[in-house]
């Protein structure tokens, strides 16, 4: 295969930070690591990138000039899937947790190390990627987890989650009536840790699932939470 070719069929990530010594030294570690980058300092460029670029992930930057960085992260879960890392600062954790709660994959603390986040790219990248999985359903009296397809049907309605969503409850049925830490949840769906990421990313998750597949998502009869020690999933 040619160079050429190696690069047309790199992962292509859109970088959106509007410091450009962050776009400068980031889009650099990326493409030492095989992936190809558009970067820009712009929500609204980086809407326009979103159908120009096709990018395989979007690392955004909150604190945006003009269209903010949640309102590209809206529009993005308007438009689909593609997984998203956020860039924050330390003090933003409202900013934080309004991403998660809006679909954001992952999150990056500013300042951050290049490589850290080059790491985390490829980890959220290889998780949103479609894998095989065993073929078959998991079927919990008005729930279908349809591992083959990749798809929840609550009492006959067609769920929509995102990929970490569905990854994350299937773990849990699979693995039902077993209890996880927010720990063990973020090496095992995750595939990062505790010294990488807030265990608070599992909790924002587990919200959003709720809210998706239980009838009273305040009771949940589903996705319970083990107090002191983490979730479990009752079949």
């Amino acid at each position: 295969m040619s160079g050429v070719d190696e690069i047309s069929n790199a992962d292509r990530v859109l970088l959106v930070d509007d410091e450009s010594r962050v776009r400068e030294v980031v889009a650099r570690y990326l493409q030492r690591d095989g992936f190809r980058v558009e970067a820009v300092a712009e929500g609204s460029s980086a809407l326009a990138q979103l159908a120009s670029f096709k990018p395989n992930l979007v690392v955004l930057d909150l604190m945006l000039p003009g269209v903010s960085g949640l309102e590209v992260l809206r529009e993005i879960r308007g438009q689909g899937d593609l997984p998203v890392i956020l860039l924050t600062a330390r003090a933003d954790e409202a900013d934080r947790v309004a991403g998660l709660e809006l679909g954001a994959d992952d999150y990056v603390v500013k300042p951050f190390s290049p490589r850290e986040l080059v790491a985390r790219v490829r980890s959220v990248i290889r998780r949103a990627t479609p894998k095989p999985l065993p073929a078959g359903m998991l079927s919990f009296d008005g729930l279908v987890i349809d591992s083959s397809r990749r798809l929840v049907v609550v009492n006959g309605n067609r769920v929509e989650l995102t990929a970490r969503e569905f990854d994350l409850v299937t773990f849990l049925a699979g693995h039902a009536p077993r209890v996880f830490s927010r720990g063990e949840l973020l090496k095992q769906v995750w595939g990062s840790s505790t010294e990488w990421q807030d265990p608070a990313t599992v909790t924002v998750h587990v919200r959003r699932i709720r809210q998706k597949i239980e009838t009273d998502p305040q009771h949940p009869r589903r996705l319970v939470t083990v107090w002191g020690v983490g979730y479990r999933f009752e079949a």
